[in-house]
């Protein structure tokens, strides 16, 4: 049985002037797993975020962090947590190390230098670890922030956007280092832009637009919930309307009638079920077609297609 470790019930944020950043959000989050938030640049992802981090004062609702209610226990859960977020925040003239050991000490855990170097060396930051923060690259930099973020072994950690505007040899190492900690116990709740990331690395996907959270589900069930067949017949002659046997199908023409286009599906196999019969009854008809060409879904055809869609609240 999954194990909650961080459960939100109706969060709300109102900001000053009535922005409404978050909207009676429920979101539950089980022990070990990475969580990926998709959701459009304010969406609520970063305010989310900084409620469970202490960064941001809900106007209502509630968050328990390991069985403890965070308006109530923060000192006893903040050790717990850890936080990447978006924008860099050091001071830029002193030292990595230093940076990082600091780091650790404020939130109360003992000093450990091999641990340090276990963090440093697994960014390859190691051989940087006596430079001069201002001295690194933007990608060094991120590097940084993420090892000050694992270095007092948090069991929840939040990833706001880590990735965004980093190389690619980064992308690589952050991921490595997911992994492990994943290995190791560790909660993982990300933002990305990079939808494909979520794909490949999550366990779950949350999507949130306008403050509210519109599904949360395994990527697998979302696939076959949502996903989508889309098919596209090369009509050898013009059709100036769809044949009557094809009418009970999502298909529409396109192209002054020479390509006919289906869309539809429920992610369980009936799209590629219903291209075959349509090409079976193409054939009966006499149409010729010399082309066909399908795509599947992909988790970022359907997260375009959420934001598109009117908001509810995720069931």
């Amino acid at each position: 049985m999954p194990e909650p470790i961080l459960n939100i019930r109706g969060l709300e944020k109102t900001y000053k002037g009535g922005v409404k950043a978050l909207d009676g959000v429920d979101l539950t989050i089980n022990r070990g797993e990475i969580f990926a938030l998709l959701g459009p640049n304010g969406a609520g992802k970063t305010t989310l975020i900084g409620s469970v981090c202490g960064l941001v004062r809900p106007t209502g609702g509630k968050i328990e962090v390991f069985g403890q209610d965070l308006a109530t226990s923060w000192k006893n859960v903040r050790r717990q947590i850890g936080l990447v977020p978006q924008e860099l925040s050091f001071d830029m003239f002193d030292k990595v190390i230093r940076q990082v050991r600091y780091s650790r000490g404020m939130f109360g855990s003992a000093p450990d230098e091999a641990r340090i170097e276990e963090v440093l060396r697994s960014l390859s930051l190691w051989d940087k670890r006596n430079a001069a923060i201002r001295e690194l690259s933007g990608g060094m930099k991120r590097r940084v922030m993420i090892a000050k973020a694992l270095a007092h072994d948090p069991q929840l950690l939040f990833l706001d956007e880590p990735t965004a505007g980093v190389d690619v040899e980064l992308r690589r190492d952050m991921w490595r280092q997911i992994d492990m900690l994943r290995d190791r116990g560790v909660t993982i709740i990300l933002t990305t832009h990079y939808i494909e990331e979520a794909e490949e690395m999550a366990d779950r996907v949350g999507v949130i637009a306008k403050g509210r959270i519109l599904l949360v589900d395994d990527k697998d069930a979302i696939m076959a919930k949502l996903g989508r067949t889309e098919a596209h017949f090369t009509i050898d002659s013009p059709l100036a309307e769809l044949p009557a046997p094809l009418t009970g199908y999502p298909v529409h023409l396109e192209e002054g009638g020479t390509s006919l286009v289906y869309r539809g599906g429920d992610g369980t196999g009936k799209g590629k079920r219903e291209v075959a019969e349509l090409a079976q009854l193409l054939t009966r008809e006499g149409i010729a077609f010399s082309g066909l060409e399908t795509q599947e879904s992909t988790l970022e055809d359907i997260f375009v297609d959420l934001l598109h869609e009117p908001v509810e609240t995720a069931a």
